[in-house]
């Protein structure tokens, strides 16, 4: 069987990571081509992968105006430039990969699976969490009945000090009207899992947060504008200078580092520093986004859950309590605890972990167990092994929609189906 082919549009952190499972695996899969405006990500990749210069272009609509020249494409774009290409390379016969979230409107969420499902194209979500090894140790577990009907779900996304500061602050995301909100950008991962480990998507959400700490009035008063030049940076846990400065002293060139900087020396980050979005500090900022949520869930079998995003935390994996009619489980992203209510013992399962928590890690394996489910499914022509499918993914991201309405609105909001 011949190596699928692929283009990458936007090298990005997900596009490049996306990719450099091609690497790991040249006789399943070959990046031919590559859509990115930055020349020095552009170039980056390119190398990387040997794509020939004529195929390394600035934009997505340059690949469009050649008919389809590749099996399938890997879309990762920003938030808001996900539909347009993926009408295009669709209405073209493009099997699609797209980045998580697939669009952050309801009309925009819809107009792609009509996309897809008019030409009749695959389409994978980058919901990576459906991919992990855990995930499917904890969905089986689900699925035997071992834990009997479930009843309530308590559910935590710790983000992290430094990651929200990083990504929700300082960078792309810390914005609703220049990304997406909170809910839609950080966690609407969470609100697909959910769904998915219950069988079922929710069909009534009410929700409550936040920006609480990272605005003006929480700003010391000694404070600089910019970290380099900050007095009291010694004590501010969200200092840029010793946390980026961190990375690079211990060799740690990757993201979020990455992000910042394209050439891994003191001078460069100084500079990225001095003038550029990552160094300023994090109560001077023009963020908007909330550093904390809770999301409260009905499902239509009268199963309950409970959602939680907050800043406030060590970045960590997820953590998840299940409360059954035979069971309870426990995961902290590493093992499954379960205590049976019938034996009244608990055991341990610990599945094989693939990576670490993050971008930078893999997302514990989810991103391997996405490219190769979409892989095998161009290959083989059979979309058996992509578990984020459209419909499936539409209706987590009407559930997220409907949650930040709840929030916004101090209400209950019920679920809207597909159109």
């Amino acid at each position: 069987m011949l190596p699928v082919s692929l283009l990458v549009i936007g090298a990005g952190e997900r596009g490049t990571g996306y990719a450099n499972w091609v690497l790991e695996h040249p006789d399943r899969a070959t990046v031919v081509g590559v859509a990115e405006p930055r020349a020095v990500r552009r170039a980056r990749l390119a190398e990387a992968h040997g794509i020939a210069p004529g195929n390394a272009v600035s934009h997505w609509k340059e690949f469009a105006a050649r008919g389809r020249i590749a099996d399938a494409v890997l879309i990762c774009t920003l938030d808001r430039e996900h539909l347009a290409p993926v009408e295009a390379f669709a209405a073209l016969g493009y099997h699609i990969l797209l980045e998580k979230p697939m669009a952050v409107e309801e009309e925009s969420c819809q107009r792609v699976v009509a996309a897809v499902e008019k030409t009749g194209v695959m389409l994978a979500v980058g919901h990576v969490l459906r991919y992990t090894p855990y995930t499917q140790a904890l969905k089986a577990m689900v699925d035997s009945g071992r834990l009997g009907d479930i009843i309530s779900i308590q559910h935590l996304e710790p983000v992290g000090f430094w990651h929200q500061a990083h990504s929700f602050v300082r960078g792309n995301w810390r914005r609703a009207d220049g990304a997406t909100f909170m809910l839609m950008a950080k966690s609407c991962h969470d609100l697909d899992w959910l769904q998915y480990i219950v069988g079922q998507p929710p069909k009534r959400v009410s929700s409550f947060g936040g920006l609480s700490h990272f605005t003006p009035a929480n700003r010391p008063a000694e404070a600089a504008d910019r970290c380099p030049e900050c007095p009291v940076a010694r004590n501010c846990p969200y200092s840029a200078t010793h946390f980026y400065g961190g990375m690079l002293e211990r060799g740690e060139h990757h993201w979020p580092l990455s992000v910042v900087v394209d050439d891994f020396t003191p001078r460069a980050l100084d500079r990225a520093l001095r003038t550029g979005p990552y160094g300023r500090c994090v109560y001077a900022c023009d963020n908007d986004v909330v550093d904390h949520q809770v999301v409260a869930m009905e499902f239509a079998g009268g199963a309950t859950a409970t959602f939680t995003m907050t800043a406030f935390n060590e970045a960590a994996d997820r953590k998840t309590r299940i409360f059954g009619t035979r069971g309870e489980l426990y995961g902290d992203g590493e093992t499954l605890r379960i205590h049976d209510f019938l034996t009244r013992r608990a055991a341990e399962i610990t599945p094989v972990r693939r990576g670490e928590p993050g971008a930078a890690g893999g997302h514990n394996g989810g991103d391997a167990g996405l490219m190769d489910a979409f892989v095998e499914a161009v290959a083989t022509g059979d979309p058996a092994s992509i578990r984020s499918g459209p419909r499936d993914s539409l209706a987590g991201h009407l559930a997220v929609l409907a949650a930040e309405r709840a929030r916004l609105n101090g209400t209950v909001e019920t679920v809207p189906a597909w159109r």
